[in-house]
């Protein structure tokens, strides 16, 4: 187990490795204090690099800018190289290698050239001046190539560590806004099993409740309807918490023609051959149901089918919950050559349910959202006549394999 102990907001090991390095800078200034030229003052030059590399990883070209000053103060006086001058090498290092701008690696590059004219100057040899010049320039540009090459790679490994960090981020949006839309997508699914069915049972045992007496065998029906629509909401319940409580991924929607899907209840999802079985619902709910479809019907894409069903859905719901028992609608799908119109529309002349329907619901909401996937279009309102008109127009896939499928 590695713990990452810190110093000062620096980590241990790098503050223990600088002190380190400021200590041998330190040891060479004191330790030939009695041989080199200036004495105790030189040795005070030497212990100032050494207190300012401590500084060198946080504040780079503070520390190059200082320890410049007291190089040049050093040729300055005359006393030529020492030993502590290595610390102009490691602040060249350093700044090339921490600064935030290469351009301050460069500055003290080319300050770093004239300190090696000006110390070669100073340095007695038994050979020219520029040959010495010449050695001091390749050692200092080779510190100043390698201090480059680390600077190159640690930006890149940052880099790296901020791309991954950036992919992470977007992970974790990515997986907010999956799990944001599997919230709207079980609160529409539990709109249309709930809320549809028990519009429909409510009506329908008001109903019974009424006719009991009266009409026994009326009453009787209406009372077998309840009991029809709730097994199939249980049913299309029990399909949903199936689907919830599935643990292996999301797997691209299969096609309606699939065997496996049409053998397995638990995937089905309704479809337009359904929608009949939905209108004799409807019709032994109450409502006087008239359906047409115009045009040649094309094989619409799974999710398309299932959007169509819910919209004729929705709209038979509202007409049974506001225009009431015995209401007329009319049903009319309408297939052109680039989308399917979906048109309900009631005369609002049945009998109201008792007590009224609460109102506030999210149905229109649901099916706003359902169109607005296929780039649709939904009109809902009240009609001049009297009653109640939705229409859904729904673009066709530009190829059959595109689509977008809501549950």
């Amino acid at each position: 187990m590695t713990v990452n102990r810190m110093v000062l907001g620096r980590p241990l090991r790098s503050v223990a490795f600088d002190v380190l390095v400021a200590g041998a800078v330190a040891l060479f200034g004191v330790a030939a204090v009695a041989a080199q030229p200036g004495g105790w003052w030189s040795t005070a030059i030497g212990l100032g690099m050494a207190v300012a590399l401590l500084f060198r990883r946080v504040r780079p070209v503070a520390v190059t800018a200082v320890v410049a000053v007291l190089a040049l103060t050093q040729v300055a006086l005359g006393w030529g190289p020492m030993p502590y001058d290595v610390a102009v090498l490691i602040t060249l290092y350093s700044v090339v290698k921490y600064a935030d701008r290469l351009r301050d690696g460069v500055i003290a590059g080319v300050v770093a050239a004239i300190g090696v004219v000006l110390a070669a100057l100073q340095t007695p040899a038994q050979v020219a001046w520029y040959f010495t010049a010449v050695y001091y320039g390749l050692v200092t540009g080779a510190v100043w190539l390698v201090a480059l090459n680390v600077r190159t790679r640690r930006l890149y490994v940052l880099s790296l560590e901020e791309r991954a960090a950036t992919l992470e981020r977007e992970r974790e949006a990515e997986a907010r806004a999956a799990v944001a839309g599997e919230r709207t997508r079980i609160a529409r699914e539990l709109h249309d099993v709930v809320a549809h069915s028990m519009a429909v049972m409510i009506v329908q045992a008001d109903g019974a409740r009424f006719m009991f007496d009266r009409d026994p065998e009326t009453a009787r029906a209406a009372v077998k309807v309840v009991a029809d629509t709730g097994r199939q909401a249980l049913e299309e319940m029990r399909r949903l918490v199936g689907v919830l409580r599935e643990d292996v991924p999301p797997q691209p929607a299969p096609a309606a023609t699939d065997p496996a899907v049409i053998a397995d209840p638990q995937h089905r999802r309704p479809a337009v051959a359904e929608l009949p079985a939905l209108l004799d619902r409807f019709r032994a709910a109450g409502l006087r149901i008239r359906h047409s479809a115009v045009g040649d019907p094309p094989a619409l894409p799974p999710g398309l089918e299932l959007t169509v069903y819910r919209v004729v859905q929705e709209g038979l719901t509202n007409a049974l919950k506001h225009a009431g028992v015995g209401a007329a609608v009319e049903v009319v799908l309408r297939h052109d050559a680039d989308a399917v119109v979906v048109r309900v529309v009631d005369d609002g002349h049945g009998r109201p349910p008792v007590p009224p329907a609460p109102s506030g619901g999210h149905g229109l909401v649901g099916m706003r959202e359902r169109v607005g996937v296929y780039d649709g279009s939904l009109h809902a309102g009240p009609r001049l006549a009297g009653g109640w008109q939705v229409e859904a127009r729904l673009p066709l896939p530009s190829s059959p394999g595109t689509e977008v499928v809501t549950v």
